[in-house]
């Protein structure tokens, strides 16, 4: 077969996506032309039916599993100006792939949706994240950094979660357990949880307590690969077995050596040193609890909780909208935090300072993140606010705004005068912040 034919082959099956993008309605010419392409390359039809789950086609034929698996990482890799060389075969059943993964992850329809179907779209945009050669969820809320293509899948998965019955669906101990806990729907359950209770209640809580340990697990992880403090060596070590340096004993040792008795006798132990320089620190996090913050608040009290688990660090957690609420008492338990929230409303950043102020005990071993979008109804108060609070010696680090649908929006009269006083705003994503925290900590 020629070029000329392979071009045409994946000309049709492209033109063939796209027409199901902008409409779900069949047109028999392509549908025809492709099932025809399809089965000429050995593949089977059910990759042409949105119907069919990436999971269910490749329980039937676990073969593709490892051609889907980094499908689209060569295009996402490709410089512009790569040589694209004449399609083969091989070219057309790759585009046979992609519009697979493609038309189920984007062609999402209108009209309701239960339980199940959100679940297989969750699962269809967990293989197409693999295609892109990352981990199912990394795009999504769990972390996703602010690309646009995380972004959009965002919109997607909160737009299937919107149109979903949700209140029934929690009611219904069969299809809840159905769910799979994403930023778009624990936003949906924040925002509703005031109108649930028993059944329902309690499966919205199991699926907020699911999604908290999942992110938690993240997080911890990142922490935990910070230094903890350089070693003292004023202090000397403690004569305890665990830190026996057994290899310095015997090389310290080696002298006593005896031939005739084949021993080594050991006239001094060596032990390492483990105590570290650690500083006593405050940990003040202060988050906008409004509307558009749902992700700064989940991650956030999730990594303040983790922070409170270090040893030294006396953490405190106030969100805020037009009023604050001093959260310390549950700070070791993001769940009952998040539980205690109330999104949406206004932003007036005096109420959290007027709240953090007192709990500034010693500035330089102090430091205040606060993560907004920095759209305040009181601008120059709040800005004032700061910039006492950054030359009382306390480190300020403001964190900018990350909507579930991965966009930040940081008000621009607040980012070119926080840059102003030496403070910029860093991004939304949790991993700067994190490293932040840990240079601050270490």
């Amino acid at each position: 077969m020629t070029d000329q034919s392979h071009s045409h082959r994946r000309q049709v099956l492209y033109w063939r996506l796209l027409a199901r993008l902008f409409d779900p309605t069949e047109q028999p010419a392509l549908e025809s032309a492709s099932v025809a392409v399809v089965e000429d390359l050995g593949l089977p039809a059910a990759l042409l039916d949105p119907t069919v789950s990436v999971d269910t086609l490749v329980q039937r034929f676990p073969a593709l599993a490892d051609e889907l698996r980094g499908l689209l990482a060569a295009d996402a890799d490709a410089a512009p100006d790569d040589t694209v060389a004449p399609p083969g075969a091989d070219e057309v059943r790759r585009a046979a792939l992609v519009s697979k993964v493609l038309l189920n992850v984007f062609a999402t329809g209108t009209g309701p949706v239960d339980a199940g179907q959100l679940a297989r779209w969750q699962a269809d945009a967990g293989w197409f994240e693999q295609a892109l050669g990352c981990e199912p969820g990394e795009l999504r809320g769990r972390g996703a950094s602010g690309d646009p293509l995380a972004g959009t899948l965002g919109a997607l998965e909160g737009d299937l979660v919107r149109r979903m019955h949700l209140r029934e669906v929690l009611a219904d101990p069969k299809l809840a357990r159905q769910l799979t806990p994403s930023m778009s729907l624990i936003e949906q359950l924040l925002r509703d949880k005031a109108n649930l209770s028993g059944v329902a209640l309690a499966n919205a809580k199991a699926l907020i307590r699911r999604f908290v340990d999942e992110v938690a697990e993240v997080l911890r992880t990142q922490v935990e690969k910070a230094s903890v403090g350089t070693i003292d060596r004023s202090v000397p070590p403690k004569r305890v077995f665990r830190n026996l340096d057994l290899d310095r004993t015997i090389w310290q040792n080696l002298t006593n050596w005896s031939p005739e008795d084949e021993r080594l006798y050991v006239d001094r132990l060596y032990y390492r040193q483990t105590a570290r320089r650690t500083t006593p620190a405050r940990l003040i996090v202060v988050v906008d609890q409004s509307g558009s913050m749902v992700d700064a608040m989940v991650n956030c009290t999730i990594l303040a909780s983790i922070f409170a688990g270090l040893p030294k660090v006396d953490v405190h957690l106030i969100a805020y909208d037009t009023r604050a609420l001093d959260l310390t008492p549950w700070v070791h338990d993001p769940f009952e935090v998040l539980l205690r929230t109330q999104l949406g409303g206004g932003t007036d950043g005096t109420a959290a300072l007027t709240l953090a102020r007192p709990k500034i005990t010693e500035p330089p071993n102090t430091v205040l993140v606060w993560i907004s979008d920095f759209y305040e109804w009181r601008s120059q108060e709040v800005f004032e606010g700061f910039e006492a609070v950054h030359r009382s010696g306390v480190r300020l680090i403001p964190v900018g705004s990350v909507s579930s649908s991965g966009g930040q929006s940081v008000n621009p009269w607040f980012r070119q005068r926080l840059k102003d006083l030496g403070t910029p705003v860093i991004s939304g994503h949790i991993r700067k912040l994190v490293s932040e925290l840990k240079s601050f900590l270490t």
